[in-house]
């Protein structure tokens, strides 16, 4: 079916293509009774307005784009939820990709954006080569790094503390009597992981305690559980008595590993830290401390210091750190 014209319409309400235009943009210049005419000719004709053409003729959309590394991680997706109620306030829609932490595919989404010409991108990136985020920006396209810092390029950033996360997790755990601490965490590469190792290791190496890292290829339940069976597996005097997890999906996988493969009972014989507290972390089977992320605060705050970037036109980049925030519950022993 062939699609309906402006023309077409104007032809039906007896009207110039200038005044359809009028219409259909939300211009106060035409009279009542003369849009009424143009709206009952769109409705009959079931025509719909050429999004393509007009963003080419303004230069940009109503919407903005966001990239994130795993979308059905509640982390993310609680960003994108902070991030699209601030869209909505603005009366900007929210465009979002999911990269799988795999390079080609968010530079297959910085692509599809760009040719949609959004306001902005938002975006937490997979590696640490931010070069073609900073190219992409000096075209004019605003971008916003989420949970991750601009680390010396010409972007903005908002993003959480992750090396005081990493020592608030690990001073917990030696607090509660653990001297045998572990981080299970992967990939390394990703600088969120990196970084929250970084905390915790100056908290054991100030405690005079080694951290070995037992490597999960990826933050997901069955990733944590998949180390767990084998750190439940060592021997008694090689089994650590506390992992401090990179996230909470590492975290909970780890605890079925607990549950399913051993009779150690948590927090006595091993206690649990997990990061991001997820609205799950509560519920588990044993309630799970967690560093928590202000997930949809970092999802707003990006939406809205974009958004006032764009509107001062100053060219300045602006970095905002957020403190995360310790949990206690029951999956560690009591300080």
């Amino acid at each position: 079916m062939a699609k309906v014209s402006m023309r077409e319409v104007a032809d039906r309400a007896g009207v110039s293509v200038g005044t359809v235009s009028h219409v259909v943009n939300g211009s106060s210049k035409v009279a009542e009774v003369t849009a009424a005419k143009v709206n009952a000719a769109i409705a009959e004709l079931g025509f719909v307005r050429n999004a393509a053409a007009r963003q080419l003729r303004s230069g940009h959309s109503s919407s903005l784009g966001l990239v994130v590394l795993d979308t059905s991680n509640p982390f993310f997706a609680s960003v994108a939820h902070g991030a699209r109620q601030a869209c909505d306030e603005a009366g900007l829609a929210l465009l979002i990709g999911d990269s799988g932490t795999d390079e080609q595919r968010e530079g297959k989404y910085l692509d599809l954006f760009a040719e949609q010409r959004v306001n902005g991108l938002l975006v937490t990136p997979t590696g640490s080569d931010l070069s073609r985020l900073e190219a992409i920006a000096s075209r004019g396209t605003p971008v916003m790094l989420v949970d991750r810092d601009s680390n010396g390029y010409a972007l903005s950033s908002v993003t959480v503390d992750n090396i005081a996360g990493g020592r608030m997790a690990l001073d917990h755990i030696i607090a509660g009597g653990c001297r045998r601490p572990a981080f299970i965490g992967g990939p390394q590469s990703l600088p969120q992981v990196a970084d929250r190792l970084a905390g915790a290791a100056d908290s054991a190496r100030e405690s005079g305690l080694d951290l070995p890292v037992f490597s999960a290829p990826e933050l997901t339940i069955l990733a944590g559980r998949d180390v767990g069976e084998k750190v439940v597996g060592l021997p008694d005097d090689q089994r650590p008595d506390a992992v401090f997890c990179a996230n909470d999906l590492l975290a909970v996988g780890f605890m079925q590993a607990v549950i399913m493969f051993s009779d150690l009972r948590i927090p006595e014989d091993i206690a649990i830290v997990g990061y991001d507290d997820i609205d799950y972390a509560f519920s588990t089977i044993v309630p799970l401390t967690s560093v928590r992320q202000p997930a949809e605060l970092l999802g707003r705050t990006a939406v809205e210091t974009l958004l006032q970037e764009n509107a001062s036109a100053s060219g300045e980049h602006h970095d905002r750190r957020f403190t995360p925030e310790l949990v206690v519950r029951g999956s560690t022993r009591p300080v």
